[in-house]
């Protein structure tokens, strides 16, 4: 019986939109937390789901009842972790929750079910909480620092934040000889042609956009070493082989000097990998960045663009300029670097002007790819509370996501659909209009059918209907 038992409650068999994409990436949060205890001299065991079926878990469980599990929950898996707290619970297993959904609703996973919600980075808490159950049981935790629990009365118990780890250089690499590493590069390479892994070079994101989730590493931002980052790189390359990478930082490039040493570091090793990651536009606007960028391999950058209207992006805090996006897409393009950039529809304040601004934006930013998605509020965010008077669930709560939030007054969700295609239509009809003019003006007449949609449902709201 291992100390602990950790997983994910993520099953790909389960997710037909990301069967359709098929770009899965290891659970680097678990993996981390695996070695961190492994070095103290925990037993652990790592149930990694993605390419498992749900029953294989659960039958694990039964066949040794009574341990520790612990489950790392976001946003996606909260039905899917629900259901794997009964079966763990039915038979005798100790369930500790972490990650950012149990932190942002401690009380309601602990009602249905759960023993302990740890807050935060997992690391030191689970080192902490671990012989601490072992000797107090689930509900005389008090002074484990990071985690919420009930009493044996049914009170919650909220003890203290446990700070951040200042050094992660302490912080051992993650444990991915637990896992089948080669099983996602396979994946990778099958469907796209090349293998990828994932890595991480620092934790959190100092900036305020106000619909973000801050919830495990808060407003920090700790980088790693740059020398051991790149060792890290050297190793993954040579162990598995991979033909790209994707740094999954929040903003890859926000310190520049750290980024320089970083390229030399790889180039020290003879190391050059393809690879993808996000970014600000402000922090990509100097060329030295983008040349160190393209000469460390980076074929595709991705940019929160959120909107074209300014006035939209101030009201998210976002602290970038609808011109600072333009350029940094054109000073990217002369380096020969891709750009994807991620939008959103239905922030609070939008107007029909706002949606006309924000295709305009992206024909002049002219983005390789752009994916878009309706604002929702996610809980513990100043985006949700906001709004907090006025979102409704339509679902019960068990079955539901953030996502599934209603926010009365905001236009019907068909409204953004119909912005989905006058953007896409004007883009497409703005890039073909020399090649293909007859094409663009069929695709243009598209546009403004549903330009018209969408500011016929902005006058009905504004006028209350």
């Amino acid at each position: 019986m291992p100390d602990v038992l950790l997983t994910h409650a993520y099953f790909l068999a389960e997710d037909e939109k990301e069967q359709a994409i098929m770009k899965p990436y290891p659970p680097l949060g678990l993996l981390y937390v695996s070695a961190y205890l492994r070095r103290l001299g925990f037993a652990v065991e790592v149930f990694d789901a993605t390419f498992r079926q749900r029953r294989e878990l659960v039958e694990r469980l039964a066949r040794e009842a009574g341990g520790v599990l612990g489950i790392y929950v976001n946003l996606t898996t909260r039905s899917a972790a629900l259901e794997l707290i009964r079966s763990a619970k039915a038979h005798g297993w100790t369930v500790v929750l972490g990650g950012p959904e149990p932190a942002n609703y401690a009380a309601a996973f602990l009602d249905r079910g759960a023993d302990v919600v740890v807050l935060g980075e997992g690391e030191q808490t689970m080192a902490e909480l671990l012989p601490a159950l072992a000797r107090r049981g689930p509900h005389r935790l008090h002074g484990v620092r990071g985690t919420v629990f009930r009493d044996q009365d049914g009170a919650l118990v909220e003890n203290p934040e446990r700070p951040q780890i200042p050094d992660l250089d302490s912080l051992p690499w993650p444990d991915r000889e637990q896992i089948a590493i080669e099983d996602y590069v396979e994946v990778w390479r099958r469907h796209h042609g090349k293998g990828s892994v994932n890595l991480i070079t620092a934790r959190g994101c100092p900036y305020r956009c106000r619909w973000c989730s801050h919830a495990v590493f808060g407003y920090s931002h700790r980088r790693r070493d740059p020398a051991d980052c790149a060792e890290e790189v050297r190793h993954l390359k040579e162990r598995y082989q991979p033909e790209q990478v994707w740094y999954a930082d929040d903003v890859f490039t926000i310190h520049h000097r750290w980024l320089y040493r970083f390229a030399a570091e790889l180039e020290r090793r003879g190391v050059r990998l393809p690879f993808e990651t996000i970014s600000r536009a402000d922090r990509m606007l100097d060329d030295e960045v983008l040349a160190t960028l393209k000469r460390m391999g980076c074929y595709r950058v991705w940019i929160g663009s959120e909107s074209g209207s300014q006035k939209i992006l101030d009201a998210m805090e976002r602290g970038v300029t609808v011109e600072q996006v333009q350029q940094a897409c054109r000073a990217a393009r002369r380096h020969g670097i891709a750009v994807g950039m991620f939008l959103m529809w239905g922030y609070e304040g939008e107007t029909a002007d706002d949606v006309a601004a924000t295709v305009e934006h992206v024909k002049a930013s002219d983005p390789d790819v752009f994916f878009t998605t309706v604002a929702y509020p996610i809980k513990g965010t100043p985006y949700f509370d906001q709004v907090a008077d006025r979102v409704e669930l339509e679902r019960p709560w068990d079955e539901a996501t953030d996502r599934d939030y209603r926010i009365r007054g905001r236009p019907p969700r068909e409204v953004y659909r119909q912005a989905d295609v006058w953007l896409r239509s004007a883009v497409e009809a703005h890039r073909l209009r020399r090649r293909d003019p007859l094409r663009a003006a069929e695709l243009l007449r598209r546009a403004q059918a549903a330009r018209r949609a969408v500011e016929a449902a902005a006058g009905r709201a504004a006028d209350g209907g």
